[in-house]
């Protein structure tokens, strides 16, 4: 996660993948909620970068970031799980 340390990131990609996981009406454990809030951060900045070419930086931009990929990979494991 860009602009923030270690410990941030764990912090705001859990809050991120909590948020997302109650949004699209899930049930996860805190881990996978870090793994998702941090993943889908990386994962929604690799977009970004693609079609901006600016990547979403400090606490809110990256518990932005978060929240939608999260949401993201979440709505994409649905959909492999349902398929």
């Amino acid at each position: 996660m860009t602009g923030i340390g270690w410990f941030a990131a764990i912090v705001v990609g859990g809050i991120a993948g909590w948020l997302a996981e109650k949004y699209m009406e899930r049930d996860h454990s805190v881990l996978v909620n870090i793994l998702l809030g941090i993943a889908g951060a990386m994962v929604f900045n690799a977009l970004i970068t693609v079609f901006f070419s600016d990547v979403l930086g400090g606490w809110i931009g990256q518990g932005f970031s978060g929240f939608v990929g999260a949401c993201m990979l979440i709505a994409a494991a649905q959909w492999w799980r349902n398929r």
